[in-house]
Formats: C-alpha cells, structure tokens, sequence
C-alpha cells in the first residue's frame, strides 16, 4: 500500500430535519453570505427554512452561480464579501454551487489574480474564507471534500483546483431535499458519483484490499439504488443511500493508499466547456472509449471488476470485455446517451482541439500510469463520437 495522509475536518450532519442545526453551526455574530444557483431552492422550500433557521443573522444573499459555475460570476460575489465585509458564507446547492463558493472563499483574500488559482493550479492551504454547505443535489462529493472545478467563460475552460483550506467547516446533507429534482439531475447525480470510483479504482491491482472492497461496496450500492431512486426519490431507503454513497465516493477515503486515474474527467471537462454538455454525461461518453483505448493496462483491474461488480465468469479478456459492455449497459439505464455524436452535431474537430488544448498546458501523460498520451488522447476522444 502507498503511504497516504488522511485529513478531512469536515463536519457531516446527515439525515431528516438537521437543517434545524444551522444555527448552531454558522459562527456567533457572522455576516454571511448566502449563496444559491438557479432559484430552485425557493421553489422546494429550502430557502425558506435556511433564512428560518438563521434569524438573527446579518445575511446578503447572491443568486445565480451556474451549473459549471463561472469564474466571472464568482468574481462579483468576490466583490460583494470585500464591499459588506462578510466573514462566512453559506452554500445552498448541488456540487457547483459549492465549488463557486470554495473560488469564492479561496479568492477573496488571494494575493494576486485569482484566476492564477484555475490556471496554474494553486493549492489553496491558507487565507480562505470559512464556509458550510447544505447540500441540495447529490453527486460530486464536494460537500466533504477540498476539490473544486470552475468555468472560465471567456476561453472556454473547465478548470480543476483545490487545497487543504477548502473544505466546508460543515456540511448538512439531508436526504429528504432530493424528492422535487428532475429525473435528469438525479441521473446524472448517480452516474457522476459511479465515475468517481471508478477514476480511483479502475487502475491497477495493487495492496489496497481493503480500499478496493469499499470501492466496489459504494458501485454496488449505485447500481442498486441508482434506477429506483430515480423513480421514487421520496422513498427515505433510497435516498439515504444515494446520499451516501455519492459522499463516500470522492471524500478522500478511497484513493488513500492506492493509484488514481482522472483522466475521464479530465477530458469530459472539455466537452462541457465546449458544448455544454452535463458533466455527469460527458462521463458516460468518454469513460468507456477510454477503458477500451487503455485495455491493456487496464485488463487485470477490468477482470477484477467484472467478476466482483457483475459476476462475470471466463479468461481475463472476456471477462475485462464485457465489463465495459455492462458498464455503457449500466449508463443506459441511467438514460445516459454514450456518445458525443448524441449531443451535438458539431464533433468532427473535438479530438483535435481538446490535444491541443492539453498540449497548450503541458498534460501530455495523463491516468494512473501517465500513459495516456495526446495519441492516446485522441484516439479516445474519436472513439466517443
């Protein structure tokens, strides 16, 4: 096993009706700002019980960071904590409302230009302004964790940060907020969630027993909740567990001690930078073409998979095969289409552009053994088409 050092200071209050502990949670006396995306959480209620559930704060609220949250956006909510001093800020929302906040909490105290932050990829340890979240939308795990991705409008970029000041000095997760999402966000919430393991566990076969049973644990539990909560998200069982399971999936405790790929991700980001494409479904495109591109260095963790996910029997190959084949199978109950000629008709150039793109920053040996070259690169992307 690899040496690892494990720090998640995370506080998680999970289960019904923990947002009556709000009050409790946010500082003494703090000015916080609250922040939200699109105004659904006025629709379901939930506005309505933060503000409640925080009489006696100095709030100013700031509404509209997007989906793929935009650096540009995040900026003026920087201007607001300068302009009213805010001390604290409270998320209310899904994984990129909380991502805009960890920008915002890092860039308001930065030293410099804080798009420094996504271009050249600081580690934010110090200086960030506290915050919590109560999560809306399960999916990215960004409720406990110190990662974050930002959109840069203006060059059409999806960057990736983070840093060990990021992470939310609490979190509530109340599995009950999931009944009035559309099936499409839940979808998508599951499929995220299922990608997430596989970048940290569909590498290699290496000592990390223990973090490859739960790995495999949090797919099982996917692959059982996964098409009924879409279909009944009031059912407490099976949106508990969804929760759950989307949390456990990238708060840090299964790619301790083992390998990690993330190069999925790393090429999906540029498919909703360019197309708008939902980033749980620019997963379902790309991971597939890529497990099939790197089979070879994939094979024996394949196999593995296959017997343990989907009980597969037969050689090595076959077995790595076909796991592929009920992964997309998998995807397609989830109503994801898997590929990118689905989304939009404009491909023809993708894999091109995204090589030159990688090549502009220097990535030219992504995954867990750096060798998923720009060949390699495009060869995955042309596949997803």
């Amino acid at each position: 096993m690899l040496n690892f050092e494990l720090y998640n200071p995370t506080n998680l209050i999970f289960g019904k009706g923990q947002i009556e502990k709000l009050s409790t949670l946010v500082p003494k006396d703090a000015k916080i700002l609250l922040a939200y995306g699109g105004g659904s959480i006025f629709k379901n209620g939930i506005h309505e019980q933060v503000i409640n559930n925080l009489k006696g704060f100095d709030i100013v609220e700031f509404g509209g960071i997007e989906p793929n949250p935009h650096f540009e956006t995040l900026m003026k909510a920087v201007a607001v904590i300068k302009a009213e001093k805010i001390d604290f800020i409270l998320a209310v929302g899904g994984g990129s409302v909380i991502d805009g906040v960890k920008f915002i909490s890092a860039a308001v105290n930065f030293d410099g230009n804080p798009i420094d932050i996504l271009q050249k990829r600081l580690l934010i340890k110090e200086n960030a302004l506290p915050f919590g979240t109560v999560l809306t939308l399960p999916a990215t795990g960004s409720e406990m964790n110190s990662g974050a991705v930002v959109t840069i409008e203006a060059t059409q970029e999806k960057l990736a940060f983070g840093g060990s000041a990021l992470f939310p000095k609490f979190s509530i997760c109340d599995p009950t907020v999931i009944a009035s999402l559309p099936k499409r966000q839940l979808q998508n919430g599951v499929v995220d969630a299922y990608t997430h393991v596989m970048e940290q566990y569909l590498t290699y076969p290496h000592e990390g027993y223990l973090q490859d049973r739960i790995a495999e644990g949090i797919l099982h539990t996917l692959i059982e909740v996964g098409p009924k909560v879409v279909e009944n998200p009031t059912d407490y069982a099976l949106a508990s567990n969804f929760m759950w399971s989307c949390t456990m999936a990238l708060n840090g405790l299964i790619q301790k001690g083992v390998p990690s790929d993330w190069a999925t991700h790393m090429i999906g980001h540029e498919l909703t930078a360019l197309y708008g494409i939902d980033h749980a479904r620019t997963l379902a495109i790309i991971g597939p073409s890529l497990y099939q591109i790197m089979f070879e260095t994939k094979k024996e963790k394949l196999a593995q998979y296959g017997r343990r996910i989907f009980n597969l029997t037969g050689s090595d190959d076959e077995v790595a095969k076909e796991a592929i084949n009920q992964t997309v199978a998998f995807f397609h109950t989830m109503g994801m289409d898997t590929k990118l000629s689905q989304y939009t008709d404009d491909y023809s150039k993708t894999a091109d552009f995204i090589v030159n793109r990688f090549n502009e920053r220097g990535w030219k040996g992504l995954g867990e053994k750096q060798l998923i070259t720009l060949d390699k690169v495009k060869s995955i992307v042309e596949m997803s088409y």
